[in-house]
């Protein structure tokens, strides 16, 4: 019989008080700090640049396929779990037909554990919507417009098209009929990036395509707009709310490489500024993140094919919103990398399998110092060889106190999601510090 091991992984001092320890199944695998399981299974956590972890670190809110195995149909129901770390138990909270592979429903938490977000579909008429869901009592409402990502304040939803995220790229947005699902001919004046007041439930659109394509600067108009889709992808707060960044991307109609820019706005749609160029990314370049002043953004890049003096291949780059003061702060580049929210020198990544050499469909979790340019592999975890919608993405995140970085990972023959506890490499760094100790 297999003999299952278990770490007593104890809560950070809350809000709410100190929360009693709970054991966790422990990973097993290799991980150089305490690292526990936290789901059991077909479960994932969002995205990178949020955490699962509710504001006062009690509760973990995450997703639940119907099934891993085939591409999710219209309507298919999946479900919004809720772990509770001081008690280890687990509970469906809701359920969402909103949902695809990559991201699930984009569940996640408001300001405070009474206020969680995902999407829904109305399967009557295939409309999207964001649900305000209190977890703790089941009460629920409908948001006017989607959900992409919650302000860190909690009063604002800024969203893409996730009906047409589809076409842009297949695992982030909601499923419906495939005629549902708009086509962009040209940079249009019909979509854009929406704003939800959290408060009211009402939505605004704040900017559409054709906004950003003739307003952005630098520009991206090109001779021939019509002969390509547009459509925006991803839509992000930085931690002040004082800004977002969206990517916008165009395709050929007639099939080929998509071309795409990132772009960053205020919240009302205004001072739209691209800050990495078709031509940048182009080169070679991967998911963009805000840094923690709000003010740059971080992504891999390879600034050695721009011409810039640096080491061939991605490097992991940090530049203003503007798209001015670009600069590397590690290399190799890989993954989804964000740095520590508390600021400081450290930052976590992933890789995709076979990104950095591994061919077995194992990934690192990669913890890097800015400061001194040393890197350590905190966990090895399979993820697997799946390509497509169906592949399997670490999307590390760190939680809000800067303390516990959550990743999803493949054990047991299903997806699964697990916590790493780095409260000894950040007191390690501490030491480090001028006036450490």
């Amino acid at each position: 019989m297999k003999r299952t091991s278990y770490l007593l992984f104890a809560g950070l001092s809350l809000s709410t008080g100190s929360m009693a320890q709970h054991a966790f199944p422990a990973y097993t695998g290799p991980a150089t700090v305490p690292v526990v399981k936290v789901s059991s299974g077909r479960v994932i956590h969002r995205f990178f640049d949020t955490s699962p972890l509710s504001p006062s670190g009690r509760y973990l809110a995450l997703f639940r396929f119907p099934q891993e195995i085939t591409s999710p149909k219209p309507g298919e129901v999946g479900e919004v779990i809720l772990v509770d770390r001081k008690t280890g138990k687990e509970r469906v909270v809701a359920q969402s037909r909103g949902w695809e592979m990559q991201l699930g429903a984009n569940v996640q938490w408001g300001n405070t554990d009474e206020a969680l977000y995902f999407n829904d579909v109305d399967t009557t008429n295939w409309s999207a919507f964001a649900v305000q869901l209190n977890p703790l009592t089941g009460k629920s409402r409908r948001m006017g417009g989607t959900v992409f990502m919650v302000s860190t304040d909690g009063t604002y939803l800024a969203s893409y098209n996730l009906l047409a995220s589809r076409r842009a790229q297949v695992g982030y947005g909601v499923v419906v009929p495939d005629e549902k699902a708009p086509r962009n001919v040209g940079p249009v004046a019909t979509d854009g990036i929406d704003i939800t007041d959290t408060r009211t439930g009402a939505v605004k659109r704040i900017v559409t395509i054709k906004d950003i394509y003739e307003k952005t600067v630098p520009g991206i108009v090109i001779p021939n707009p019509q002969d390509y889709y547009y459509y925006c992808f991803q839509v992000k707060w930085n931690p002040q709310g004082t800004r977002l960044l969206t990517t916008l991307q165009w395709t050929p109609r007639s099939g080929g490489e998509r071309l795409r820019s990132v772009i960053t706005m205020r919240p009302d749609g205004s001072d739209l500024h691209t800050a990495i160029t078709p031509d940048q990314w182009a080169k070679g370049g991967h998911h963009i993140n805000w840094a923690p002043d709000g003010e740059h953004l971080s992504m891999n890049l390879n600034r050695a094919a721009l011409g810039v003096d640096g080491k061939p291949g991605l490097e992991i780059i940090t530049v203003n919103y503007d798209g001015t003061d670009m600069k590397t702060v590690f290399s190799p580049g890989s993954g989804h990398p964000s740095l520590n929210p508390l600021g400081g020198p450290l930052m976590v990544t992933d890789a995709y399998p076979g990104e950095l050499g591994t061919t077995d469909g194992t990934v690192p979790i990669r913890l890097m110092n800015t400061q001194t340019g040393k890197e350590e592999a905190i966990v090895n975890i399979f993820l697997s060889k799946a390509g497509g919608e169906f592949r399997i993405d670490a999307h590390p995140a760190w939680d809000r106190s800067g303390r516990y970085v959550i990743f999803n990972g493949f054990l047991d023959g299903t997806r699964n999601v697990f916590m790493a506890d780095l409260k000894g490499k950040l007191d390690e760094v501490s030491r480090h510090q001028p006036g450490g100790k």
